[in-house]
């Protein structure tokens, strides 16, 4: 597992842990941080608010990687992803693209989603 890879795991694992340093450590200061179903977050300081207040009252049971794939400055990763908020438990799939700066922070963070369980509607 690379550095870049490793930070992602983190990060993503800091969400079930509730521990707000390593999840803070792991962006710069102008990072871009986008959820699957669309509220975005323009800095750090922002970011990190966000998940004090989204640990509050949420729980990550789930953040696990599936791949990576590297190009350049970005990472894209699959994942799954699963966590009860407000008593309900619900899970699913997704795709994060990551950028990250000569410091291996990352700069952006944009999430996309797909529902589960998938649906085969031919059979």
């Amino acid at each position: 597992m690379n550095k870049r890879e490793l930070l992602i795991q983190n990060c993503f694992h800091s969400w079930i842990t509730k521990e707000a340093d390593v999840f803070q450590d792991s962006f710069a200061d102008e990072a871009v941080y986008i959820e699957s179903w669309g509220p975005a977050y323009r800095n750090k300081e922002h970011i990190v608010s966000w998940f004090k207040d989204w640990t509050k009252e949420n729980t990550v049971l789930e953040w696990n990687v599936i791949s990576f794939i590297h190009s350049g400055n970005m990472c894209v990763c699959e994942w799954f992803f699963k966590c009860e908020c407000g008593g309900v438990i619900d899970g699913f799939n997704g795709v994060s693209i990551v950028s990250f700066d000569g410091a291996e922070k990352i700069t952006l963070l944009k999430e996309f989603q797909s529902k589960t369980p998938n649906v085969y509607p031919y059979g």
